[in-house]
């Protein structure tokens, strides 16, 4: 291979140096070891180094610049785009960086860089506490954590940026330093919501809630009552306390338990509610959407990881997928309209659309605060084409994008940089926002170089 020599000088430089595995095509776990979450992506790094610690980080950016190849970072290899890998190149992979640590007597959590939402939901329950992240256990805390970050705690708790109090980053150069908002300030506003731009994460801190249980599940309802359920969605939601949050579905019913029979495989509308506050009161914060007569109510007192895990099973790691996604400050009639009218032609089982609410305690952060420039945003939406087989990937893709084309006139500019599922940059520019330019200031700062390119990318300042 014409790389060959630059696989075998990565290769040498690092074996005696590194505590990891070294990962090259000759390695008998090279072709697992390269997959990422979205089954579409199928590239083939020249060299995988495992890191142990924040050692290993440093001494694989050291060879990797040295050698001149474009560098990709992976912590749970979620990103749609494929970020986590990159062909002919080097994959920084923090996945064995997993371990957490809770102080219950502080209220925060150290969390390695590697870790999953799994890892963390699982070392904080047995303390009674949590933190604001996403909806999917396998998800990374890296990638979640530096996009943004949200889901059932947002409207209580806000973003997990919002609950992020420190950050241990190797920067481009290879030096080590902390951010926080009393040390090296500027990249710890960039590193809360300017994507994996500024450098590599080994270590977050997180700030930590009370919460062992949650009352929380799925309710459906026929796809012929979807306007009426959006429409209440939307003006409910807003006004519930904001222990409530709930995230909108246009879903396949799964064919098999828990469902009914009956619902199996039909398109439905739905909610994924989540209430974050006493139990003897959810009944009664949730009685306006049971008095709509769901077909499913699903709704029940669980511990808050098994509402975290609920859905890993149906989206397992391998699955082809392409994402396209939404900011709206309302959800207009017309909005809704055309929600439904998308709906209507869900592509595959496994396709849909999610929206969550992004007001509550994520509003209420001032803008400038944090590089997620999005505040005056409502509603957040991703629109994922999924399912098993690539053959089907051209129909996943053209769905999508013919759902996001019909809200674009509804929607504001941009959307949140983590559902956006490919590699559009006018568009990552727009979801910036009014952060962009400060970003690409400090861009300039702390990788002139554009090192950290393989991402959402952000251009240094010139």
């Amino acid at each position: 291979m014409a790389d060959a020599p630059i696989e075998s000088d990565l290769v040498g430089d690092l074996a005696a140096v590194v505590r990891g595995e070294l990962v090259d095509r000759a390695h008998p776990a090279y072709d697992e070891a390269r997959r990422v979450d979205n089954g579409s992506i199928d590239r083939h790094p020249a060299l995988i180094v495992r890191c142990a610690d924040t050692g290993d980080v440093i001494a694989a950016l050291g060879a990797g610049r040295e050698a001149g190849v474009d560098i990709a970072v992976r912590g749970g290899g979620h990103s749609v785009p494929g970020f986590g890998t990159i062909d002919d190149g080097l994959v920084i992979d923090l996945s064995p960086i997993r371990n957490v640590r809770v102080d219950p007597a502080a209220g925060v959590a150290q969390v390695g860089g590697g870790a999953t939402l799994g890892d963390l939901d699982h070392a904080t329950h047995a303390f009674g506490l949590a933190t604001p992240t996403g909806i999917l256990s396998t998800t990374g805390v890296g990638g979640l954590t530096l996009g943004g970050g949200q889901g059932y705690l947002t409207r209580k708790h806000g973003l997990t940026i919002d609950n992020l109090v420190e950050a241990d980053v190797v920067l481009a150069d290879g030096s080590f330093v902390t951010a926080s908002e009393g040390e090296n300030d500027d990249l710890f506003w960039a590193l809360r919501g300017g994507s994996g731009n500024f450098g590599i994460v080994t270590r977050f801190t997180y700030r930590l809630h009370p919460l062992a249980s949650v009352v929380a599940g799925p309710m459906l309802w026929p796809l012929a009552r979807a306007e009426d359920v959006l429409r209440f969605y939307r003006d409910f939601v807003p006004q519930a306390p904001e222990e409530l949050s709930g995230i909108f579905a246009f879903v396949t019913v799964p064919p098999g338990p828990p469902f009914p029979e009956e619902l199996h495989l039909q398109k439905m509308a739905g909610v994924v509610w989540c209430w974050a506050g006493p139990a003897a009161e959810a009944d009664e914060v949730l009685a306006p959407a049971r008095a709509l007569s769901p077909a499913l109510d699903g709704v029940a007192e669980i511990p808050y990881p098994a509402l975290q895990t609920a859905f890993d099973a149906l989206y397992p790691p391998g699955l082809q997928n392409y994402w396209r996604a939404h900011l709206f400050d309302e959800l207009s009639d017309e909005a809704v309209e055309r929600h439904v009218e998308g709906a209507t032609r869900l592509p595959t089982p496994l396709s849909g659309v999610l929206i969550y609410p992004i007001d509550g305690a994520a509003a209420r952060v001032a803008p400038e605060r944090t590089a997620w420039g999005r505040r005056n945003a409502r509603w957040s939406e991703v629109i994922f084409g999924t399912d098993p087989d690539p053959a089907n990937f051209d129909l996943l893709r053209s769905w999508t994008i013919g759902y996001w084309e019909s809200l674009e006139p509804h929607a504001l500019d941009g959307a949140y940089v983590n559902f956006i599922g490919d590699d559009r940059r006018g568009h990552v520019r727009t979801s910036y926002g009014p952060s962009y330019d400060r970003l690409a200031q400090l861009k300039a700062k702390y990788d002139p170089d554009n090192v950290f390119h393989v991402n959402q990318n952000i251009e240094p300042a010139r």
